[in-house]
Formats: C-alpha cells, sequence, structure tokens
C-alpha cells in the first residue's frame, strides 16, 4: 500500500476537503475540517482496500499564533495489515474547541481523549466520561498551553555554572 493509493482513495471519497498533503519522513500527513473527523476515520476504517482499524495515538498541539486554529488534534493510523501509517490533523478554534470523540470506533481513544483534554482543553463531543485523567480536579487551566511566559533567562539560579556545566 503507497501513500499515492491512500492519497486517491481519500480524494476520491472527499475531494478538496482534505487538504495539505504532506509526507515527513514518509508519513502521509493530511488535514481535514473538524467537522468531517469521525466520518474520515470510519471510511479510513470501513474501506477494505485501506483498513487503517489501529489507533496508535492520538494528541494535541497548541499554536497560539494561529488565529481561529490554534489547537490541532493529532491522529495517527495503523493499517496492521499491510504496515501502513497516517497522521490525520484538525484545527480548531481555542474559545470552541469542540471535536468529535473516536472513542466508539477506537476503543483506545477513550483514555487519550482523557488525556488530551486534561492537559489542552480539546472538549470530544460525546465522550462517555471526559473528565480529567493525570492532573488533579481543581485545575483551572490547561497546563500544556502556551499561555504563559518562558521562564526569565536572567535568573541566577537557573545559571549552568551553579549546576557544574
Amino acid at each position: 500500500m503507497t501513500n499515492e493509493f491512500i492519497k486517491q482513495k481519500l480524494t476520491d471519497k472527499f475531494g478538496e476537503q482534505i487538504t495539505n498533503w504532506e509526507e515527513p519522513y514518509g508519513m502521509l500527513t493530511f488535514t481535514v475540517p473538524a467537522a468531517q473527523n469521525l466520518k474520515v476515520m470510519q471510511h479510513l476504517y470501513d474501506e477494505e482496500t485501506l483498513r487503517f482499524r489501529f489507533l496508535t495515538d492520538l494528541t494535541a498541539v497548541h499554536f497560539p499564533d494561529r488565529k481561529g486554529e490554534e489547537l490541532s488534534v493529532v491522529y495517527h493510523l495503523h493499517n496492521l495489515v499491510d504496515n501502513a501509517r497516517i497522521r490525520m490533523k484538525i484545527f480548531v478554534p481555542i474559545e470552541t474547541p469542540d471535536v468529535f470523540t473516536a472513542s466508539q470506533l477506537f476503543s483506545a481513544a477513550n483514555w487519550m481523549e482523557r488525556e488530551t483534554y486534561d492537559f489542552f482543553g480539546v472538549n470530544f463531543v460525546g465522550h462517555p466520561n471526559l473528565i480529567r485523567i493525570l492532573n488533579v480536579d481543581e485545575m483551572d487551566y490547561f497546563p500544556m498551553r502556551k499561555e504563559y511566559p518562558m521562564e526569565d533567562p536572567t535568573r541566577i539560579d537557573k545559571d549552568d555554572e551553579m549546576f557544574g556545566r
């Protein structure tokens, strides 16, 4: 199974809705509209010639400079039969970070979505138990967002000389 074949099958089904085709390090990567994430994943799962039935990873990335697309949810899918891997990205605004849950399609998505919610604040609509999984319940912020300034580089307690470097 080649990246060109996968791209052609997705283009045939979804046309111009799928954008930003890339192949970093040989892994086919593309962007899908947030409202279409489940439809695309369901097609990748059901289509007998594609068979992407294993969710390897699900996480988010915060891009504070991309207005209206500050949060990106990234899915890594694997076809175990043909040993093919792909990366699917969606972008959502930080004000309404709503994404449809994939937990009914991939049971592994349940905990991965909870972790992504816990650290980035992505609201997985339809998730059966979207609560914090690693941080304390009282936490009122999402620690992996780039919303806080970097440490002061002039602090002397962070000087390498103090650590024998």
